[in-house]
């Protein structure tokens, strides 16, 4: 693991792209909340700013592990599972959970990211991708997500831009 690793998510493109000194190393596409940027609960939008990834969870689960509560229900997704569930939010295969670190930003209160449960996580393959359609996490392809869990430490920064124009700026 590289110390200087830190995670960008660009809400206008849908992606995730992972940088090691300021240069981009691998990028995902993602799916971020369906009701844009923002940061009051209750909104389920996608927190903008700075985070860091908090906690992790699912490290020893297969693909497509079903979560509640980020404990594995010991169920694994499936079409059949998901019209036996169909209001379901489907949490599968590994969890980055993100807290803000940017007090009455993203922290504290009621933008607090971390109190909101906005992870960086799996979601069946038959979710689009690329488009926003999340509660407000930030939704990837289940073998994307074993790959960045595998590669980020807990403590990594995420950045989330409504739009990222630059390595330098940030809107």
């Amino acid at each position: 693991m590289r110390p200087d690793l830190e995670l960008h998510v660009d809400i206008a493109s849908q992606r995730l792209s992972v940088e090691s000194g300021g240069e981009e190393i691998a990028s995902y596409p993602v799916s971020t909340a369906r009701n844009g940027a923002g940061e009051q609960d209750g909104s389920f939008c996608t927190p903008r700013g700075r985070h860091r990834v908090a906690e992790k969870f699912g490290g020893d689960a297969p693909l497509n592990a079903v979560f509640v509560g980020r404990a594995a229900t010991g169920e694994t997704w499936s079409p059949e599972l998901a019209i036996a569930h169909p209001d379901r939010d489907w949490i599968l295969t590994r969890i980055l959970w993100l807290e803000g670190t940017e007090d009455g930003f993203n922290r504290g209160g009621a933008v607090d990211s971390r109190q909101r449960y906005i992870y960086i996580h799996g979601t069946p393959d038959s979710e689009p991708m690329g488009e926003p359609a999340s509660h407000g996490c930030i939704r990837m392809r289940n073998a994307d997500v074993v790959e960045l869990f595998d590669f980020v430490p807990v403590g990594c920064p995420v950045i989330i831009h409504e739009r990222r124009f630059d390595r330098v700026g940030e809107q």
